[in-house]
C-alpha cells in the first residue's frame, strides 16, 4: 500500500531505506505547507491552538506513510518532531553493523547483462544516500568510478573510452551517468534497426537473399 495524494505517491515505509523515506515525507509536507512542526518551533505570529492543529495535522500525516510495525513502535509520540526524532533513533543511527551492511550492498553492486542501466544508477544512488545518511561520503569521481566498475563486461568498451578521454581531469558522476544513459538508448535503438532489417531471429529474409543471390550472378556474367 503506498499514500497517493494527487500525483504524489509515497510508500508505507516499512524500517528499511529510512533515508528515501524521510526525503518523500518532508517534500510531501512542504508541498501541503505543513513542514514548520518538522523544526519544534511555533512561529511568533501563529496562536496556540493554530500551531497545536498544525502539529496534529502533520503528525497524522506522517503516520499514515508508516507500515502497521512500525507504526506500533512510536504510537505514544504526540508531537512532529518527538516523532521523527524517535524514527530517527530507530532507523537512522549509523551503528557499525548499519554501516557494513551498506557498504557490502555497495561492493557487491554489479549490473547483469541485459539489465536497465536506469534502475542500477537507481539502486545506486539508493545504496550511497543511506551511506551519507550515515556520515560516509563519496565524492563526485569515486561515485563516478563506482558506477563504471559496475558495468558489465559488455560495456567494456564504453568504460575504457571514458577513462581514457578524461585524461587528468577528475570524471564527474552526472556526465558519466549521462553517457551511460546515452549509451543504452543508442544500443536499444542498434537494436530495433537490426530488427526491422533482419527480424528477431538474427536471420537474414529470404527477399535480401534473392537480392543477394541475383547480384552474385550478375558479377559472374
Amino acid at each position: 500500500m503506498a499514500m497517493d495524494e494527487g500525483k504524489m505517491k509515497i510508500e508505507k515505509f516499512n524500517g528499511a531505506d529510512f533515508g528515501f523515506w524521510k526525503m518523500q515525507i518532508e517534500d510531501y509536507l512542504y508541498q501541503k505547507g505543513m513542514q514548520e512542526p518538522l523544526t519544534g518551533r511555533k512561529p511568533e505570529a501563529m496562536k496556540e491552538d493554530e500551531w497545536s492543529f498544525l502539529d496534529r495535522k502533520a503528525l497524522g500525516a506522517i503516520r499514515l506513510t508508516l507500515s502497521r510495525n512500525v507504526a506500533f513502535n512510536i504510537a505514544n509520540e504526540k508531537t512532529t518532531v518527538s516523532l521523527m526524532a524517535a524514527l530517527s533513533n530507530m532507523y537512522e543511527k549509523p551503528s557499525a553493523a548499519n554501516k557494513v551492511h551498506l557498504m557490502r550492498r555497495l561492493f557487491n553492486l554489479r549490473m547483469t547483462e541485459g539489465a536497465s542501466t536506469t534502475q542500477h544508477i537507481n539502486e545506486l544512488n539508493t545504496i550511497t544516500i543511506q551511506l551519507s545518511s550515515v556520515g560516509i561520503n563519496f565524492d563526485e569521481e569515486v561515485r563516478a568510478l563506482i558506477l563504471l566498475s559496475s558495468l558489465p563486461e559488455s560495456w567494456n568498451a564504453t568504460v575504457t573510452t571514458v577513462s581514457s578521454s578524461s585524461g587528468s581531469n577528475k570524471l564527474k558522476f552526472d556526465d558519466v551517468r549521462d553517457l551511460v544513459l546515452s549509451e543504452e538508448v543508442r544500443r536499444t535503438e542498434t537494436v530495433k534497426i537490426s530488427e526491422i532489417h533482419f527480424g528477431t531471429s538474427g536471420r537474414m529474409p529470404n527477399k535480401f537473399k534473392t537480392l543477394h543471390t541475383d547480384i552474385f550472378e550478375l558479377i559472374k556474367l
